[in-house]
């Protein structure tokens, strides 16, 4: 399918690996400029080699750490006028909500919520000027059916959904959409560690952790990167145009509900 969307272009905020650069390479592939956005250097030119390797098409690479004003000026020096914005950001780590700190909880909510909100105030202006603009949040399944142990993670995100959920709906006359994908247990590195963390807070192998997580989802595997990125380049076509404020699962049916 052509989604429409060759030649505009993209900022995908930690996109070094993971969900983040699954997300730049498709949107890539449908034919986007790509800004990829991390701390490590090697990882991010290793990720852009990759990627302009597969599809030929502009990657910028900008070392910048978002939770900061001057990494968010790095960014948008880039790119200033963005047609598509992907926020992104690693959650906080497995943790008991009564061994939480009041800094702890406040750096959740930065990094997961407000830093997400301050890309979006940059982006929004000329987005609505040019009638054309696709935000998506990679926020988590835990926003719709919390994990014990990332309370903080999907309190920061749930925050977000909220505080967006209006602006959405502010912005869809102007052909702007702002979308939320939710991942499951998605193969990353980040669901590594969260199995490891389970394992060692139970006190059971991580290899039992793992299997015991796989057996509870319907589709009885682990997702892939690349899903999550076909999804969202989706939710950036001229096709989803007429999709706006939603949560959208990508979990392998392991939410239980029907809405």
């Amino acid at each position: 399918m052509d989604l429409g969307i060759a030649g505009r272009k993209a900022i995908i905020c930690a996109s070094s690996g993971g969900l983040g650069a699954a997300c730049a390479q498709a949107l890539a592939e449908a034919g986007c400029d790509v800004v990829i956005n991390g701390r490590n250097a090697a990882k991010l030119e290793a990720t852009a080699a990759a990627i302009r390797a597969s599809t030929n098409r502009k990657v910028s690479v900008v070392q910048a750490d978002i939770a900061t004003l001057e990494g968010q000026a790095a960014l948008f020096a880039a790119c200033p006028d963005p047609d598509i914005l992907v926020n992104n950001n690693a959650g906080p780590p497995f943790r008991d909500f009564r061994e939480l700190s009041r800094q702890q909880m406040i750096d959740g909510v930065s990094a997961n919520m407000i830093v997400a909100i301050e890309l979006i105030q940059k982006a929004i202006g000329p987005m609505t000027e040019r009638r054309f603009g696709r935000i998506v949040n990679i926020t988590s399944g835990g926003v719709k059916a919390p994990i014990t142990g990332l309370d903080l993670s999907a309190g920061a995100r749930a925050g977000l959904t909220a505080f967006l959920s209006g602006v959405a709906r502010q912005v869809a006359g102007s052909n702007v959409t702002i979308n939320h994908l939710l991942p499951g247990a998605i193969e990353t590195d980040r669901l590594k560690q969260n199995f490891e963390a389970m394992a060692k807070n139970r006190s059971i192998s991580v290899e039992d952790a793992k299997a015991e997580r796989q057996a509870a989802i319907p589709a009885k595997r682990f997702g892939q990167p690349n899903e999550i990125g076909a999804t969202c380049a989706f939710l950036c076509s001229v096709q989803a145009g007429y999709i706006t404020g939603q949560n959208i699962l990508v979990d392998g049916g392991a939410f239980p509900g029907t809405f």
